[in-house]
């Protein structure tokens, strides 16, 4: 298997039980996770070397977000010690049609802190055949940012494939900030993925009549910018999920890949919604495993779907899934019988 980096922030998380809103919680469900942790940890499981680079306080907190990584099988070498503080999120679980919010308080946390000089890339990258970032990161801060391209450099300077989750968060910055950073940062990426929002909103790439709202998908857009992005960016595959989001609890999820010369689009599952929270990261991780597999593309995906599917199953933000059960669902067993 390969050795594979993430670079990213692990965050507390904070969940009101159940589907409680969070004026009627006096208590909270403790959980961690972030984009590119969460990543780290899908490929742990399928079993990647995985290593997870970060920054975190050097006080109880902070340890905790790290053996919450190590009992996974994630790698925390290079995760350096200081700063003041974790970042926490607060989640409030929606049904039907009342949406989940997310409430952020991740201000001054150590990794939006850290610079270069926290980190020796060129350990970090020995021997390794993939490196995974998203727009999460460079967002939380011009460090950040600056942190993130050195990251990418090192690692094409390295010899390691690239890739990207788009990850757009307006809490965090404006389309036009992004758009400045996270353009400069596509020269170093190899896989492109994200979905329709994030290509619009990080790279101002807009598929057609697509609805993120509605969830109404018109394909023959997402092709058309994928192959401006391949055209711009020289990127090896741009990649998508699509989501047709019926209600907050029930959801269609499938997705599309292009590799300049193939539009492929995969096998829809209808779910039913336990925790959306790190789907997206779960369908990164999954296509990434495929691809590191040696699988064409259009396996690789099916593989990400399936995987990604069956996170929003689980609860927290880790995908908790092995390769078997998510080759199981590609084979066609969506049953959900009882494994006696």
């Amino acid at each position: 298997m390969a050795k594979v980096v993430t670079l990213g922030e692990i965050m507390l998380r904070l969940s009101t039980p159940g589907y409680r809103r969070f004026v009627q919680s006096d208590s909270f469900d403790v959980n961690y996770g972030g984009g590119e942790a969460n990543v780290a940890v899908s490929l742990a499981n399928y079993g990647h070397d995985a290593y997870f680079v970060s920054k975190l306080p050097n006080n109880p907190i902070g340890q905790s977000a790290v053996n919450s990584l190590r009992k996974y099988g994630v790698h925390t070498d290079y995760i350096t010690r200081g700063g003041d503080r974790v970042g926490i999120y607060y989640l409030e679980t929606g049904a039907s049609m009342r949406p989940s919010k997310v409430v952020y308080d991740r201000a001054h946390s150590s990794i939006s802190e850290a610079t270069i000089d926290d980190f020796d890339f060129d350990e970090i990258f020995k021997d390794a055949k993939w490196f995974h970032f998203s727009g999460i990161t460079p967002a939380l801060s011009k460090e950040a940012a600056d942190l993130t391209e050195a990251a990418c450099k090192a690692a094409k300077a390295n010899g390691v494939t690239v890739s990207v989750d788009l990850n757009y968060r307006k809490n965090l910055w404006t389309p036009e900030e992004a758009q400045k950073v996270m353009t400069n940062l596509m020269q170093y990426v190899d896989v492109c993925i994200g979905n329709e929002e994030d290509a619009h909103l990080t790279l101002g790439f807009k598929p057609g009549d697509t609805d993120v709202t509605t969830g109404e998908l018109e394909l023959e857009g997402y092709k058309n910018i994928f192959k401006q992005m391949i055209d711009k960016f020289d990127f090896k595959y741009v990649i998508s999920s699509l989501r047709e989001s019926y209600s907050a609890s029930d959801n269609g999820w499938s997705a599309c890949a292009y590799d300049g010369n193939e539009f492929y689009v995969s096998r829809k599952y209808e779910v039913r919604i336990v925790d959306r929270v790190g789907g997206g990261d779960s369908f990164a991780s999954g296509t990434i495993h495929g691809l590191l597999e040696g699988k064409n593309f259009k396996d690789a995906l099916e593989f990400g779907v399936a995987a990604s599917a069956l996170k929003h199953t689980i609860n927290g933000d880790f995908n908790l899934v092995t390769v078997e059960e998510v080759e199981n669902l590609v084979g066609g067993d969506a049953s959900g019988r009882v494994q006696r």
